[in-house]
Order: structure tokens, then C-alpha cells, then sequence
């Protein structure tokens, strides 16, 4: 059981590694960077079509990784 649940988790790790670099940057350089942080906090830009999907998805392996993180731990 605690080699599935480890496989599992390298595969979640790697996902979510893909889903990251595939996502659009939404500032550009430094400036953006400095600048641009309060704009996307207060949500001025929402996301739409593949960066909306790919959003998701980050958001719901980031949750399987937590939750086959602390099953791990309780094994």
C-alpha cells in the first residue's frame, strides 16, 4: 500500500510540475513582478479557456498532493 501511494505521489508531483510550466505568465519582467502582484490578487485579470482549465487542475492536484502527502505519513 505505501508503494502505490508513493507512486502515486511522484506522478502528482510530475503533473503538477507540467500543469505550472504550462500555464501563461501573467506579468512580464521585473517590473511586472513588482508591480503587477495587486492587480491578479484583487482579480483584474480572470482567466479564461486553457489558462482557466489549467488553473483547475492545478488547484485539484495540489489537493490530491496533500492528501497522499498526510496519507503517506499516517502509513
Amino acid at each position: 500500500m505505501h508503494e502505490v501511494l508513493m507512486a502515486l505521489l511522484i506522478i502528482v508531483s510530475l503533473a503538477i510540475i507540467v500543469v505550472v510550466l504550462l500555464q501563461s505568465g501573467k506579468s512580464t519582467g521585473l517590473s511586472g513582478a513588482i508591480s503587477g502582484g495587486a492587480e491578479q490578487l484583487f482579480g483584474k485579470q480572470k482567466a479564461r479557456g486553457m489558462d482557466l482549465i489549467l488553473h483547475r487542475v492545478t488547484i485539484v492536484l495540489g489537493v490530491c498532493f496533500f492528501v497522499l502527502t498526510i496519507a503517506i505519513t499516517k502509513i
